[in-house]
């Protein structure tokens, strides 16, 4: 348990016990009721418990006493603390969500968080690799031939191939992986499904790690994962990252994340001519408007060969 997570936990046991139920009632619905992953009901959770631990500062003890100058006390801390805006623009979502949610269960008798303003996060644009660089990245031999590097060859290869976030393929299991159509079934945010198609590379990538790698590391808590760790269990997101910033590396590219890999993907479809509704199914976003970031990407790419090439930019 990271020192955030221990803090918060401290936080939570420290409230009165109508605000802490409040928040274990919150995590439940967002958990059971709305299907949200572990990794957001923990982000919602940590905001809240900050939001009420700033109520109680307050003189607030039960959910009915909070009100729109709790809340924007508490925004206005974040800023003197120097949080980014898009760090107190996720907060105030938060504090919307479990207002609305307050109000419709009677904890509130009114949303006192609907007109509360946060500012407008900027958008940054991702980093990506070039092709060659990706290309470069993946095929970059290891220094050794090991179950691992048939793995790690896999990891990369399916990364780039699929732009899947990388607890969906962590969360891979052999009867996702339809080798007749070289489709996987994945498993996204709100367990939304949706079916991603891969290459002929990653296939043998695949061909090998099932042949030659998986066997030998698996052990009695791998079951039916795709991906394995050193000690046979399902490979965790957290070594996989590490994996794939160590294999960057080793590659000689720039430093990439396996969410960078996913915006390669995205941006190297489009600029290839895929259709932006596409790509949005692919990359399993809910809204075409997070999936248009990338078309930003490209002009901006466009944009700097541009001004570098012509003669008059």
């Amino acid at each position: 348990m990271s020192r955030r997570e221990q803090g918060t936990q401290a936080r939570h046991a420290a409230l009165p016990l109508p605000l802490r139920d409040a928040v274990d009632e919150f995590a439940r619905h967002l958990s059971r009721v709305e299907n949200r992953s572990a990794h957001t009901v923990r982000a919602y959770v940590t905001d809240l418990v900050s939001l009420l631990d700033h109520a109680v500062r307050m003189g607030v003890a039960t959910p009915a006493e909070l009100d729109l100058t709790v809340l924007r006390s508490w925004l206005a801390k974040q800023r003197t603390f120097g949080a980014a805006r898009s760090t107190i623009a996720r907060r105030a979502a938060s504090a919307r969500t479990f207002s609305a949610w307050a109000h419709r269960t009677g904890l509130l008798t009114a949303d006192v968080a609907a007109p509360l303003a946060s500012p407008r996060p900027h958008r940054e644009l991702p980093t990506v690799l070039r092709p060659d660089q990706a290309t470069t990245l993946i095929e970059t031999p290891a220094e050794d031939s090991t179950p691992e590097s048939l793995r790690d060859r896999l990891l990369l290869e399916l990364l780039y191939a699929t732009g899947v976030r990388i607890s969906e393929l962590c969360g891979l299991d052999l009867a996702d992986v339809d080798r007749g159509r070289r489709v996987i079934r994945v498993l996204g945010k709100g367990r939304r499904e949706r079916t991603v198609p891969y290459g002929v590379p990653a296939e043998r990538a695949l061909d090998e790690w099932l042949r030659l790698g998986r066997p030998e590391l698996l052990g009695p808590a791998g079951g039916q994962a795709l991906l394995l760790g050193a000690r046979g269990g399902r490979l965790h997101p957290t070594m996989a990252r590490r994996i794939v910033g160590d294999r960057a590396r080793a590659a000689g590219v720039p430093a990439v994340t396996p969410h960078g890999l996913r915006h390669s993907a995205a941006t190297h479809l489009l600029e290839g001519g895929a259709d932006l509704r596409a790509v949005q199914e692919l990359l399993g976003h809910s809204s075409l408007a997070t999936t248009q970031i990338y078309t930003h990407v490209s002009v901006e790419r466009l944009r700097a060969a541009y001004r570098q090439a012509h003669p008059r930019a």
